[in-house]
């Protein structure tokens, strides 16, 4: 059962390019001829897709007991405080504020971010920074969840 689950899916956008890479990849494949062209659009096509796909299969679950970020669970026991970050301070945290031994799940196209402290160094990370379009629920339901 899960109490919160969000996808962190790429934009629309990154399909778009996706295309026009395959595209590019056929007009340099043309000088070789037409099955050239077509067969390089469509490796390039495929292996930009699947690399795409891959980038925005994350999710982050809240489950009774646990939260998963990516393929990682922590115990809601290990959870500290939460801290909601807006476009400018989830900046900072991404880039000069940054602990390098933290754990970090970063998706650039998402500016909001929640930073989940974690007790006694829960496997040697300070805190957890989980890029997420909707921090305030994320953290209202991580709040209940340990009650």
């Amino acid at each position: 059962m899960h109490i919160y689950e969000e996808r962190l899916s790429v934009p629309r956008s990154w399909w778009a390019l996706v295309a026009l890479g395959g595209a590019g990849l056929a007009l340099a494949g043309i000088p070789f001829g037409a099955i050239a062209a077509v067969t390089s659009a469509a490796v390039g096509m495929a292996v930009s897709a699947g690399i795409v796909y891959a980038h925005g299969r994350v999710r982050i679950l809240v489950t009774p007991g646990s939260l998963v970020v990516g393929g990682r669970k922590i115990p809601i026991e290990a959870l500290g405080t939460t801290e909601i970050l807006d476009e400018r301070e989830a900046f900072e945290w991404r880039t000069v504020r940054a602990n390098p031994y933290a754990m970090l799940l970063l998706r650039s196209y998402i500016p909001t971010a929640l930073r989940i402290e974690l007790r006694n160094s829960y496997g040697g990370a300070p805190y957890i920074y989980v890029s997420t379009r909707q921090p305030m629920n994320l953290a209202a339901v991580l709040a209940f969840s340990r009650s």
